[in-house]
């Protein structure tokens, strides 16, 4: 039997929290804290961040690695998304961990988000340690949380040894943990502390040869693609003769013409790596996430990392409005599919599929949150295209369809509950559970079709006045229970190009709400607002006030316009019909029916009609 010795001087720890739980806030003070950065140094806030739409959004996207040195010993922190809808970002991220933190709100306690990560910790049996953060909030309830969060311990199986883990309180923002909420701490210097005491050091088999598992890639314009992961077992050095085992056996030779490994923040050279460091390779560009790198002359895969299949699919395409061409620089269809193909690499949970024309792809991920950030990603590197409403995957299984099924749960006012519950059960949803804690508020959960909650996010906010919370995971697939209205309102199409005029719009106000502003360009096929009523009509609001040589009796009043909401991705998605599409460019979102011409949808409704009758 092969003996197994832990790497002492090392720990390999992800961070687990829900969205705003404050993990980001608790990182940048154990950096800070650690002596990674020098006395007086100009740090920026929430380190980690390191996209624009993370700081923008307040959100983690993408897994992201860093490492601290506390009392000689080097501890990698991995960073992991708190929302559902990254989890190929959650599974790769925790296949380099030996154990994790989980963070959770005083106040909010754990969340759904909170559960999805949690869960896949568990079932890698990861070492767990829990810190309640934000105790100095006016609404902390610390001793419940801790009773919330060893109730989802125990739903979600966990085993004595999980169940016993080690518990510490904290406010983030202010760098302090302490072993009892009604202390006040110094420093975090007892979290560093539990986390070389309580997680233990990587092992590894002095028995066997260098191992490698490939948990996340990379691009550097002078060393090419980039392999990152955790070492297994064995050691290697720059120059090393390697091997890369892919899907199905396949087999790159490779050499290792730079080795690095992290410190703090940057990624530093290292001649030799040990067993339990994450590591970054250089010099194979045929990789892909799950791989094995290992030895030539004795060849052993690992177990590739298992991701959930995916929920939603997307059509992505190329910009074929009238317009196209005029504000992106990337418009060609093979452009868009080496942009998606390319984030396939990065993203283990996101699937490209060919689709019946050349210029248009099928895109599969976990949520239409992860389509709406991938499209924006793509917007701001200057691509144009068109894209789809999102569309959950229905599968068929025993003759019976089948659909992912959410479990949902809102936290709104009691007087809010009435108009939520009605909404919910409209679109199919059941409640499960109720939570009157008598302070006003409640907490609803309920078991919802994942195709409900595609546009009733904004719904929701409005119908409990922007107070209501709503968080979701994916429970599993379910009998399909049958189809509802998305939408009860009908589009405003444009029937000409031209340019949007204030008298124009303003006497097309009292059919619905508008989207667009004087000046704003239209085609034909445009989506330029929302009919009051079911059925789409064809508009002109670029229609302009005939002058005449008749002298009026009083000056004109001057046209006052309602303000006009901005136009977001996520609201654009949501608010398309099956046959409209949204139109994305650096600078514009504009919406459209996909086939532009009023005539040639004139005839496929009579068609239609016809059909029924």
């Amino acid at each position: 039997m092969s003996n197994k010795i832990q790497n002492k001087g090392l720990r390999n720890i992800a961070i687990i929290a829900h969205v705003d739980h404050g993990k980001t806030t608790l990182v940048d003070a154990m950096f800070k804290q650690s002596g990674l950065f020098r006395e007086g140094q100009d740090v920026d806030d929430r380190i980690m961040d390191s996209m624009d739409l993370e700081r923008e959004r307040g959100i983690t996207i993408a897994a992201k690695n860093c490492s601290v040195s506390w009392k000689s010993t080097k501890i990698n922190i991995i960073d992991t998304p708190g929302h559902a809808d990254f989890g190929g970002e959650v599974e790769r991220s925790l296949s380099m961990a030996d154990g994790a933190i989980l963070l959770v709100d005083a106040s909010e306690g754990p969340l759904p988000q909170t559960r999805f990560v949690l869960k896949k910790a568990l079932e890698q049996g990861l070492s767990l340690m829990v810190v309640i953060n934000k105790v100095d909030r006016q609404d902390a309830r610390p001793d419940e949380v801790l009773d919330e969060i060893y109730d989802l311990f125990i739903d979600l199986d966990a085993n004595e040894d999980q169940l016993d883990f080690p518990l510490l309180y904290a406010i983030g923002r202010d760098g302090i943990a302490m072993e009892s909420p009604d202390e006040r701490g110094e420093n975090l210097h007892i979290l560093l502390d539990m986390i070389v005491e309580h997680v233990p050091g990587p092992t590894h088999d002095p028995d066997e040869p260098f191992q490698m598992l490939v948990s996340d890639l990379s691009y550097s314009d002078y060393l090419g693609r980039l392999a990152i992961g955790k070492v297994h077992h064995g050691a290697a050095k720059s120059n090393d003769q390697l091997l890369c085992l892919g899907d199905n056996d396949a087999r790159t030779l490779l050499k290792v013409t730079k080795l690095q490994t992290y410190d703090g923040l940057k990624v530093v050279p290292t001649d030799t790596c040990e067993p339990g460091d994450i590591i970054v390779i250089a010099g194979i560009e045929d990789v892909k996430i799950g791989d094995t790198i290992c030895t030539k002359d004795d060849p052993k895969a690992l177990p590739r990392i298992s991701v959930d299949e995916p929920t939603v699919s997307m059509r992505f395409g190329i910009n074929t409005s009238p317009l196209a061409g005029k504000e992106g620089s990337l418009v060609q269809s093979n452009k868009i599919r080496e942009r998606l193909q390319k984030e396939t690499l990065l993203n283990v949970a996101i699937q490209v599929d060919d689709t019946e024309s050349k210029d248009a792809f099928l895109v599969k991920g976990r949520g239409e949150f992860q389509m709406a950030i991938l499209v924006e990603q793509m917007r701001r590197e200057g691509f144009e295209l068109s894209v789809g409403r999102p569309e959950v995957i229905i599968k068929v299984e025993d003759g019976r369809k089948m659909e992912p099924i959410e479990h949902l749960y809102v936290d709104c006012d009691e007087a809010f509950m009435g108009i939520v519950t009605e909404k919910l059960q409209v679109r199919k949803g059941r409640m499960t559970n109720m939570v009157n804690n008598g302070t006003g508020r409640v907490r609803l959960e309920f078991s919802v079709p994942s195709r409900s909650l595609i546009g009733y996010r904004d719904e929701f906010l409005t119908d409990t006045k922007g107070t209501g919370i709503m968080n979701s995971y994916l429970e599993g697939y379910g009998e399909h229970r049958g189809e509802f209205a998305s939408r009860y309102t009908g589009s405003l199409v444009a029937d000409r190009a031209g340019k949007a005029v204030a008298y124009g719009i303003f006497n097309l106000e009292p059919r619905g709400r508008m989207f667009v502003v004087p000046g704003d360009p239209l085609y034909e096929g445009m989506i330029v607002g929302e009919h009051n009523r079911d059925n789409d009509i064809n508009i002109n609001p670029s229609k302009e006030k005939k002058l005449t040589n008749m002298r009026a009796s009083g000056k004109d009043e001057a046209v006052v316009l309602t303000p006009v909401k901005p136009m977001t991705l996520e609201y654009a998605l949501n608010f398309i019909k099956e046959d409209e599409l949204v139109e994305v460019t650096p600078l514009s979102i504009r919406l459209r029916k996909a086939e532009l011409s009023a005539l040639v949808r004139h005839r496929a409704e009579g068609k239609k009609k016809k059909a029924v009758q």
